[in-house]
């Protein structure tokens, strides 16, 4: 794990770098006080942060 990467499951947070990532219930999360909801296989890419959000079963994968 780098401060470019972090993989988090349901119920858990952290730090990317200076920025604050978590991960809810049911595919809910966070980065910087932004939200979105991901299905499996999905991913998302935060505009005000930079950081993309990767769905893998219960693993989500946070890079920047």
């Amino acid at each position: 794990m780098s401060d470019n990467t972090l993989t988090l499951t349901p119920h858990n947070n952290g730090k990317l770098g200076v920025v604050h990532v978590g991960v809810t219930t049911d595919g809910v999360v966070y980065v910087a006080g932004e939200r979105a909801v991901l299905a499996d296989g999905e991913s998302t890419t935060f505009s005000r942060s930079g950081v993309t959000v990767t769905r893998r079963g219960e693993e989500f994968h946070f890079s920047k």
